[in-house]
């Protein structure tokens, strides 16, 4: 499931094919779009923003991509007749010479001019996994800031937090508008490393920063290898690790957005009523 991680990983995959690259093919398969043409331009690198991507041509031109539940970007050798992508489920094809990235089931497309860019995004709060979100080192990306957000970040999403009043703290992690990157994964995972129980009012979590650090040291762990094993996300009826009690598993939000939360009852009884 796409979460900050992902897109982080992402992004590098796609620079490390295609930065600083000249595109001798370039196809959006976007209604919107259809018309845009990108070829002979070169990429200048892939910005990550929460489950963003911000694809930036030396043209003044970003492509913007969200793969929201099911879409991905692989990258396939120039050569090989996977390149020519022909599935119907294809929204994008990138490529020079070398390497051409294909986007699957991507969930939004736009191309907009790079100084636009938050004109798509400028509801969102700050990145939890950008550098300048705490004292704690992130990656570098070059290029343009997306937003012009207070640094550190974490003092920003910390107001927009404090703004949520009594709205249960697992809706507040996942509201992209307070900090970006952080979805039903990660939200169940820092809530539990915390032992906040989910449904608690964000203004009663005497910790918030605490919290938001510890999504962030969770998230930057799976940029740099990998996913580990969950402690509670998806072990409905498991054991816990900790604690040994059974995985729970509710519904945070209203109908029709609500979004399943995984719990442990022994371990989260902060907040807990």
């Amino acid at each position: 499931m796409p979460e900050g991680d992902v897109l982080r990983r992402t992004a590098a995959h796609l620079d490390r094919a295609l930065a600083g690259r000249r595109l001798v093919r370039a196809d959006l398969r976007w209604p919107t779009a259809a018309t845009v043409d990108l070829t002979g331009h070169t990429v200048l690198g892939t910005r990550p923003y929460g489950k963003h991507l911000l694809t930036r041509f030396d043209d003044g031109r970003t492509l913007h991509t969200h793969l929201r539940m099911d879409g991905t970007w692989r990258l396939v050798p120039s050569t090989q007749q996977r390149a020519a992508a022909r599935s119907p489920q294809v929204r994008a094809v990138l490529g020079d010479e070398r390497w051409t990235a294909v986007g699957y089931q991507l969930g939004m497309l736009d191309v907009v001019p790079t100084s636009a860019e938050r004109t798509l995004l400028g509801h969102l709060g700050p990145d939890v996994l950008d550098g300048d979100f705490d004292s704690t080192p992130g990656v570098p990306w070059a290029g343009p800031p997306v937003l012009d957000l207070p640094t550190p970040g974490i003092d920003e999403a910390l107001r927009r937090w404090s703004a949520q009043g009594a709205r249960p703290v697992a809706e507040v992690l996942l509201d992209q508008r307070v900090v970006v990157g952080i979805g039903t994964i990660f939200t169940a995972e820092s809530l539990f490393a915390r032992g906040w129980w989910p449904w608690t009012p964000a203004d009663a979590v005497t910790d918030a920063d605490e919290v938001l650090r510890a999504a962030r040291a969770l998230l930057r762990a799976s940029v740099a290898t990998g996913r580990p094993a969950a402690a509670v996300y998806g072990r409905e009826g498991r054991t816990c690790s900790r604690c040994g009690a059974r995985v729970a598993r509710g519904d945070v939000g209203t109908p029709p957005t609500q979004r399943q939360v995984y719990w442990c009852p022994g371990c989260q009884v902060r907040g807990r009523v």
